[in-house]
């Protein structure tokens, strides 16, 4: 099964900002959860969350190309 780049979001607050925080690569996102929390739980986060990068959708730039971890396009 092929692993999934996820993008890691939280805040330390109610009113803060969500800021990206780093990532995790999961086969589903279950474990995507799993080890973003376990890997960013040193801080006290109010919320966390994680989005597929796969999933994002270029706003101002139809088709825009992301850049994976390794640096290949997707």
């Amino acid at each position: 099964m092929l692993e999934h780049v996820y993008d890691v979001f939280a805040r330390k607050g109610r009113g803060d900002k969500l800021c990206h925080i780093g990532y995790v690569d999961a086969l589903d996102d279950r474990t995507a959860r799993v080890y973003a929390w376990t890997t960013y739980s040193e801080e006290t986060w109010f919320e966390m969350v994680v989005v597929r990068r796969d999933h994002i959708v270029p706003v101002n730039r139809p088709g825009a190309i992301t850049v994976a971890r390794d640096g290949g396009e997707t």
